[in-house]
């Protein structure tokens, strides 16, 4: 495995956060609270879901209790040896670039096909052609079965994208394991295959960048959001079974501790609520240390996952995701 290039101490997150929408505090904490209240109503995630418990997460929206919507402008194919995705298009047809889409959920459950509402809005908005990864879940799949399937779709981008879908302007990011799965396909293809400045931006949201744990995941304890220091580590267990602390910080499962040169300019966003906090605030600060434009947005009050409810700043959210994807294609 590759050797860390990283100080074994973590760095510290910058004493001013660049806090936003605090005009929303209220809503947003009132929602908080109330997801807390419900939380006897959900179903509880731990290392070993059982099989039924399972397949309803796998079956319903992620943080929902109903089947995802699937949108006929979808279209699902089998690309790159035979791994899933699931594609939108601009319906004027012509695309400014490509995104490469990899959903969160754990590494456990989620799909392609899980948020299609939001990816053609991007597809549309963004003027944007979507590829979402159908990736391998674990238990069933763990490491490193999600991050190879990922790794062979960027790969075939990079070759297929300008004959597919009219551009070879290509750009990558996910939520929570999808963005952890992002940074780890963008080393991947530096450090396996040379590639590297083909992908032009990364949009990261929410992910775990340190499966040893950072401070903010030791330290969140078992408050019932949608994540928080036990659903982690039961994730981290479905993930890497058979690992522990130490050895997760191998830089194939913790991208916090690779060498980060050579990556693209990114747009890291977490919440003050969600167990991740360090991930993303140590991310940034090592991202732009080794050379690369860094846009991070810390949103007051949000929790894990909040860009999957009905909030004022997950309506803000979705408009500076496409922003930043457009202006990035558009470079």
């Amino acid at each position: 495995m590759t050797t860390t290039t990283t100080p074994k101490t973590a760095p510290k997150p910058t004493p001013t956060l660049p806090l936003t929408d605090q005009d929303c505090l209220a809503e947003t904490l009132t929602f908080n609270a109330r997801f807390e209240a419900d939380a006897a109503s959900r179903p509880v995630r731990g290392a070993a879901p059982d099989a039924a418990l399972l397949a309803r997460l796998r079956r319903n929206r992620l943080a929902g209790d109903q089947p995802p919507l699937r949108l006929p402008q979808g279209r699902d194919r089998t690309v790159a040896g035979g791994v899933r995705v699931r594609t939108f298009v601009p319906d004027a047809g012509h695309a400014e670039g490509v995104y490469l889409h990899i959903h969160g959920g754990g590494w456990a459950f989620g799909s392609a096909d899980g948020q299609d509402e939001r990816l053609r809005g991007i597809a549309e908005e963004a003027r944007l052609a979507v590829v979402s990864v159908d990736y391998r879940l674990a238990p069933e799949h763990p490491f490193p079965a999600s991050p190879d399937d990922c790794e062979a779709v960027a790969r075939w981008l990079v070759t297929h994208a300008a004959a597919e879908f009219g551009t070879d302007r290509l750009l990558i990011g996910g939520e929570s394991a999808g963005a952890h799965l992002s940074v780890l396909t963008l080393l991947r293809l530096r450090d396996r295959h040379g590639i590297a400045g083909i992908f032009r931006a990364a949009h990261l949201l929410f992910g775990p960048y340190d499966l040893s744990m950072t401070p903010s995941q030791r330290a969140f304890g078992p408050r019932p959001l949608l994540s928080n220091t036990d659903s982690l580590r039961g994730s981290y267990e479905l993930f890497s079974p058979g690992t522990g602390p130490q050895e997760r910080r191998d830089p194939e499962l913790s991208p916090l501790y690779a060498d980060l040169t050579g990556l693209p300019p990114a747009r890291i966003v977490v919440g003050t609520e969600d167990p991740l906090l360090d991930d993303s605030l140590f991310l940034a600060r090592r991202w732009q240390a080794a050379g690369a434009p860094v846009q991070l947005g810390v949103v007051a009050g949000a929790m894990h996952g909040f860009t999957l409810f009905p909030l004022t700043v997950s309506e803000r959210e979705r408009v500076r995701e496409r922003k930043f994807l457009a202006e990035a294609a558009a470079r």
